[in-house]
């Protein structure tokens, strides 16, 4: 019986035989796969390692999982935080700005009420002292005005590091505009805290 051609095609070595079609391993369910080289290339697959994303049909890539809507990152953090201090510090600016402001007005409004009637006298050579700011200070008057001083008829008023001599009335009025202007307004009708007579000389 003659050889099929397929047969003869073998003997004569123009195809080689082919393998029978192996079937993919079968394995229980459950079980971990079996670290096996590569058919292609020979090459073991690394563990261990990210996969890369798989395309998705429609050759889509899966796009990374966002953060969560409510959770600012750290940059935005930065930001606002930044924006804070740069509002506190406006703010504290503007108060600053707004106190000199403020000041500057009363200290002119106070230079306008006493202008021309301060009462000191160039040949005064009695000194008052008195307690402003922490130390004792002094300012020099007539006999007759360091015994008004001491019966409330005479205020000392600061201005511009200066003290001067001023009448009861005008020291209220500076007391209204700027009460740490009014440095001794001496009350007649306030009880006596010792016995050292108002009108000593010391």
């Amino acid at each position: 019986m003659a050889d099929s051609l397929r047969d003869q095609l073998l003997k004569s070595g123009l195809v080689q035989k082919l393998k029978p079609e192996t079937k993919p391993e079968q394995r229980p369910a459950g079980s971990k796969p079996v670290n096996r080289p590569d058919s292609r290339t020979g090459a073991r697959p690394v563990q261990g390692r990210p996969q890369a994303p798989a395309a998705q049909p429609g050759g889509s890539v899966p796009k990374p999982r966002q953060k969560p809507s409510g959770e600012p990152d750290l940059a935005q953090a930065y930001a606002l935080r930044a924006r804070s201090e740069r509002e506190d510090r406006e703010r504290a600016q503007r108060e600053a700005e707004q106190k000199a402001r403020e000041k500057r007005e009363r200290k002119e409004k106070i230079a306008r009420l006493l202008n021309g009637k301060a009462l000191n006298a160039a040949d005064a050579e009695h000194a008052r002292h008195f307690e402003h700011g922490g130390k004792i200070r002094r300012v020099y008057c007539t006999q007759d005005q360091l015994a008004a001083v001491n019966r409330g008829e005479i205020a000392i008023v600061q201005q511009n590091g200066r003290y001067l001599l001023v009448a009861a009335d005008l020291g209220r009025e500076v007391k209204a505009l700027w009460a740490e202007a009014l440095v001794l307004l001496v009350d007649p009708s306030a009880p006596v805290d010792d016995d050292v007579p108002a009108d000593l000389i010391w």
